[in-house]
């Protein structure tokens, strides 16, 4: 990359071989470039992209925790040759197709590449083949995997944060928000090139293949059944009738939410909820007299807030929501013991064997196999426990093949286990 050559020289700057301590970088080497805004500008982007070698690295910001959707708002780009580009998809939502032209046919280097491509995918960009530099860090056995930390321990940078969460809708977006974009994607080559080249050495580079491929290809994640159900403290409403007041509430809250493009916390907070529930009030005047429900703006809202609590009390019995929520998984872990002693026998010798495992190859254990994998399978295991059996079942539970091959064996003598008499 231009930004950080091999014998550690940056620009302007000293890295840790030169000085022994990581260099903080405020702002990009080559200076933060303007935001792409127009089908002109975009066009000169591209072709400056499309002139570059190599992956390109991607980045997007979005509006977590203050927009509804959680569309882009800026993608930044890096290519060697390239540059830094920073693309406003808002402005340019009918002109991307030159974007689509060089990007989709291209390898993506992405940090965390779950949280940007389904956002990505919205403006029909879809990488070639990708690599993850988060995903490469815990495969390579790293305990911490932040961008952040990653470039610190193999590059020698630190790269200034303080903006992850902030309004990414705003307009003008500030030129310190910028650059702080712009430098997301300023080293993740490097990083990549590093990690790469540590995964080879470890023999797990074609574990990390299978990893990025099934990130890549993962379908979106199915609608939860009944969302609501997440509203923090929602454990405090012990009754169904309770229970149906927050969903009623959380119902509402999620339709102006979604019409006024606000994050559903800004509309009302999940406590807020779960206080009008508890406090059970009766009246417009006793919800205003509750935390939250006294503000100005939520003054105008509080009658529609207590049509929809009082709405709760007259649902006839088959429609209020069960106490527990319903699974189609195995029950909680430490009701196992007492359900299925022969179950919590072969869950604790399979996940035994699991950690030696990872901690022989120096990786995470949920990385090796994903836990709900292993608890199903414990739960109701196949009626064929040889290793063909076993590792169908794993396969058709989204195992890739490296972790069917190194846990296969594994598996199948711990789901022979039987509780002790």
């Amino acid at each position: 990359m231009g930004s950080a050559q091999a014998d550690g020289v940056r620009t302007g700057e000293t890295t840790t071989e030169d000085a022994g301590t990581p260099v903080l970088l405020r702002e990009p080497a080559e200076g933060t470039p303007p935001v792409v805004t127009d089908a002109a500008a975009l066009a000169e982007a591209c072709a400056r992209l499309a002139a570059g070698t190599g992956a390109v690295a991607v980045d997007t910001e979005r509006a977590s925790g203050y927009r509804y959707w959680p569309k882009a708002y800026l993608v930044q780009l890096r290519r060697e040759g390239s540059g830094t580009v920073l693309v406003d998809p808002i402005a340019l939502a009918d002109d991307l197709a030159p974007l689509r032209e060089v990007l989709n046919d291209t390898e993506w280097v992405l940090h965390a590449a779950s949280q940007d491509l389904p956002c990505l995918a919205e403006l029909d960009l879809h990488p070639k083949s990708l690599f993850d530099t988060e995903l490469a860090g815990r495969l390579a056995g790293y305990e911490r995997v932040a961008l952040g930390t990653l470039v610190e321990l193999l590059l020698g940078y630190t790269l200034e944060k303080g903006h992850s969460a902030a309004d990414w809708s705003k307009r003008p977006l500030p030129v310190d928000w910028l650059n702080y974009a712009a430098l997301d994607v300023e080293l993740l080559n490097e990083l990549r090139e590093k990690l790469e080249a540590e995964l080879a050495a470890q023999g797990k580079i074609e574990w990390a293949r299978q990893e990025f491929e099934n990130v890549r290809t993962a379908p979106p994640p199915a609608p939860r059944a009944e969302p609501w159900r997440r509203t923090s403290g929602v454990h405090k409403i012990r009754s169904p009738r309770g229970l149906a007041a927050v969903r009623e509430l959380w119902q509402a809250r999620d339709e102006l939410a979604r019409k006024r493009d606000r994050a559903p916390s800004r509309i009302l907070p999940d406590s807020a909820i779960v206080n009008a529930v508890v406090s059970d009030p009766k009246t417009v005047e006793e919800l205003q007299a509750l935390p939250v429900f006294s503000g100005r703006v939520q003054r105008k809202y509080t009658a529609s807030w207590l049509r929809h609590l009082q709405a709760a009390k007259t649902l006839p019995a088959s429609e209020l929501p069960s106490a527990t929520q319903p699974s189609d998984g195995p029950p909680p872990v430490n009701r196992w013991a007492d359900k299925d002693p022969d179950a919590a026998a072969r869950l604790s010798a399979a996940r035994t064997a699991l950690a030696a495992i990872a901690e022989d190859r120096r990786l995470p254990v949920e990385n090796l196999m994903l836990p709900d994998l292993v608890r199903r399978t414990c739960w109701r295991p196949p009626s064929d426990l040889s290793e063909d059996g076993v590792a169908e079942v794993l396969r058709a539970g989204g195992a890739r093949p490296w972790q069917v091959e190194l846990t296969v064996g594994a598996l199948s003598k711990a789901l022979h286990s039987t509780a002790a008499v």
